[in-house]
């Protein structure tokens, strides 16, 4: 049965089907890969083309759309839509944080620029979308200690157009680290599988914020929750925050700490069970957690770490939840910022942005560790990496 769930999925992804040297179809997935303009020789956001049977990126984008610095991307597919985010800020060619949406063309997956909306902050660094489509909640991650992050709530029109922001929320830095942590650093919102709670984790104040979604005040469609926050360890900075597939647990990585937390997701709250130090007594500074996803079947998680140690980290997640260390495999770059598992689960692709290049790994489903080197492709300072997947979340 799963094989046959496979086949389907992979049937109902925009793509092409080309044929082995057996004559089997093998399918060819399509990929957006977001990237920093500002640095190196990247032009904005490159589709690209996935041979699932090699693990190969072809090397011949299918396009290139030109904005400045969409460093994290959001699929709408129901509405054709792509957001990125354009991490801009001072000292930047445009000087000015913003949000794109792009239309997607539903056959060919072609990009055409819609629009552009400002964040009314600096360096927007991350961006998702309400369950029901309504509004985007962008993460102003703001370097300077003045004025600091915020989150932004983006109101979109019934057919995915951006309005302007419409609420914006600050926080107190904990002031614990002399240089991150001097003013609040918004580095990512997420909301709830349920889509009624939004959590936000904020870098400069050691928390995760947490907000109830109400579209029925469509002017500031979020208020403080009870309790407001989930406090984390003093200097620790959270970054991202992830959800398991069947929601009821979630996982953050702690940058500035060198940790991930588990947490039990219950009644709309995370509740800490586990944390997860990836120095293991060592130095903290030679490790930088960042991207963290779970594996579509909910039994693994997948942790990068930046700074000098270059790795992705592979947990199995246990029978009662537990996050036990199965592998540390070398990202075969620079700064891994992001990554994502083909659809067809047999391979990681990993955006090595201080190396200039997209590396693909083989993954064994079953063991869930990462195996060999398949390509490494030269791409200027690549930072998100999303399938264009139809039957995805």
């Amino acid at each position: 049965m799963r094989h046959l769930i496979n086949a389907l999925r992979q049937c109902a992804l925009i793509g092409t089907l080309a044929f082995s040297t057996s004559g089997a179809a093998a399918p060819m997935y399509q990929v957006l890969i977001g990237s920093y303009t500002s640095e190196g020789d990247s032009e904005g956001i490159y589709r690209m083309q996935f041979d699932a049977e090699s693990g190969q990126i072809e090397p011949q984008p299918l396009q290139v759309v030109r904005t400045h610095n969409p460093s994290w991307l959001t699929l709408d597919l129901n509405r054709n839509r792509v957001y990125a985010v354009n991490e801009n800020g001072p000292g930047h060619p445009d000087p000015v944080g913003r949000v794109s949406a792009f239309i997607l063309a539903p056959t060919s997956g072609k990009l055409s620029v819609l629009e552009q909306q400002i964040t009314l902050g600096d360096e927007p660094t991350h961006l998702s979308q309400s369950r029901d489509g309504r509004y985007l909640f962008v993460s102003n991650y703001g370097s300077r200690a003045n004025p600091g992050g915020s989150l932004a709530v983006v109101p979109l029109a019934k057919d995915g157009t951006l309005l302007p922001v419409t609420q914006i929320a600050t926080h107190k830095a904990s002031e614990v680290h002399p240089e991150r942590q001097q003013s609040a650093h918004v580095h990512s919102a997420v909301m709830s599988p349920n889509g009624k709670t939004l959590f936000v984790s904020d870098l400069g104040a050691d928390k995760i914020f947490v907000y109830r979604y109400d579209p029925a005040n469509a002017e500031r469609p979020l208020s403080p929750a009870e309790p407001a926050f989930i406090s984390l360890p003093d200097g620790s900075g959270p970054r991202h925050l992830a959800f398991s597939p069947d929601g009821s647990q979630a996982y953050a990585t702690l940058e500035l700490s060198a940790q991930v937390a588990r947490f039990d997701h219950v009644d709309g709250s995370l509740v800490q069970r586990q944390l997860v130090d990836l120095a293991a007594g060592g130095d903290v500074s030679l490790h930088s957690p960042g991207a963290i996803h779970p594996s579509p079947d909910g039994r693994f998680l997948y942790v990068s770490d930046r700074a000098e140690k270059n790795r992705i980290m592979v947990y199995a997640i246990e029978e009662n939840d537990t996050l036990r260390e199965i592998q540390q495999r070398d990202s075969e770059g620079r700064e891994p910022r992001e990554f994502a598992i083909d659809p067809s689960g047999q391979f990681m692709l990993i955006a090595n942005q201080k190396s200039d290049a997209m590396v693909v790994l083989t993954r064994d489903p079953d063991s869930g560790k990462l195996g060999d080197t398949v390509q490494t492709l030269p791409m200027g300072r690549p930072s998100d990496v999303k399938f264009i997947d139809r039957t995805g979340p």
